[in-house]
C-alpha cells in the first residue's frame, strides 16, 4: 500500500517508492517478476545485468521472452508453481568465464494463492572462489 507521502507499507517497515527502487537496483542479483497471468511486470535494471532486458518486455508474456527451445521447460515450471507442486527451482550454467546461478521462486499470498514468479540470477564465480575468512573492513 502506498500512502499520500509516497510511502510503501511493508511487512517489516516502511519505505518510499524511491528507496524500494534504489534497493532493487543495487542488489547484487538480477530480479524479474512475472505475475500470475505470466506477464512480465518488473525487472531490475542493474549495472551488470547478466541476461539483458529491454523495457519492451514489460507487459509481454514470459513465453514471448524465451527462445522456443526452452519454452517447454518454462511452461512446465509455471504449471508446477501454479498447481502448488513446487515452490523453488534452480539451475546453473557457464557463460564463458562466468558461472551463473538462476533461481525461480513461486510467490504466494498469505492464503497460499499463487501470485507470480520471481527469477533471481547471480554471477557467482567470485563467490565460488572464496576461501578462508575475511572480516568486515578487512582489506
Amino acid at each position: 500500500m502506498v500512502d499520500a507521502k509516497d510511502n510503501v507499507a511493508l511487512d517489516t517497515g516502511t519505505l518510499t517508492a524511491e528507496q524500494v527502487n534504489l534497493i532493487l537496483k543495487h542488489l547484487p542479483v538480477d530480479v524479474t517478476f512475472v505475475d500470475e497471468e505470466d506477464t512480465v511486470r518488473y525487472y531490475s535494471a542493474t549495472a551488470e545485468r547478466i541476461f539483458p532486458r529491454s523495457p519492451a518486455v514489460i507487459g509481454r508474456t514470459i513465453q514471448n521472452c524465451h527462445p522456443p527451445k526452452s519454452l517447454h521447460a518454462v511452461n512446465r515450471l509455471l504449471e508446477e508453481f501454479k498447481a502448488g507442486e513446487r515452490d523453488v527451482a534452480e539451475f546453473w550454467i557457464r557463460q564463458g568465464e562466468k558461472f551463473v546461478h538462476i533461481r525461480y521462486f513461486a510467490l504466494r499470498d498469505v492464503d497460499g494463492n499463487y501470485r507470480g514468479t520471481m527469477e533471481v540470477s547471480q554471477e557467482v564465480s567470485g563467490v565460488r572462489a572464496l576461501e578462508g575468512e575475511r572480516r568486515l573492513l578487512d582489506s
